[in-house]
């Protein structure tokens, strides 16, 4: 049987942006992004502990996120990650939908391809499950990650649950 994809996000599960500013969540490390349309840099924080915690599980992993091919260059070396494919969202990019489904989520349906899939964000609502569930042949499991605290253990229990049940 094929593996199932985890798609990824960064901002959220992965950088939790959200958590207070002047507290950096314990375990994590921050990394400044250049960016040309901020007069400062991006302030990430990223645990090193998640990328082997990623691999570990039984997926095919690949981003799902903004940063696009960034990701590769700024992300993954820190969680020591190997460069991973990428969603390219060409048009669709930040695009909102006037039926409320986040835009990432018909990209992501098209680029699973029927593949069963897990995907990791901040932003899903019960419109994304609902379109999932209605066009994509697969199991499917969006699962929503608190982007005060960012992936955690409970997290990681969830997908490896997820992916487990396929094979039984």
């Amino acid at each position: 049987m094929t593996r199932p994809l985890l798609f990824l996000d960064v901002d959220g599960p992965l950088n939790p942006w959200a958590a207070k500013p002047e507290r950096r969540p314990e375990g994590y490390t921050t990394i400044r992004v250049p960016v040309a349309s901020r007069p400062r840099p991006l302030r990430v924080w990223l645990n090193p502990s998640h990328g082997p915690a990623l691999q570990a599980l039984p997926y095919d992993l690949c981003w799902a996120t903004t940063w696009t091919a960034d990701a590769n260059r700024w992300i993954a070396p820190v969680l020591g990650l190997p460069a991973l494919p990428y969603v390219d969202f060409g048009a669709r990019l930040l695009r909102e939908r006037p039926d409320g489904v986040h835009w990432k989520t018909e990209a992501l349906v098209e680029y699973a391809a029927g593949r069963p899939f897990a995907w990791v964000d901040d932003e899903q609502s019960p419109l994304d499950d609902a379109h999932v569930t209605d066009r994509h042949p697969a199991p499917a499991l969006l699962h929503h990650v608190n982007p005060r605290v960012g992936l955690r253990t409970e997290d990681f229990t969830a997908l490896e649950e997820f992916a487990t049940g396929l094979a039984g």
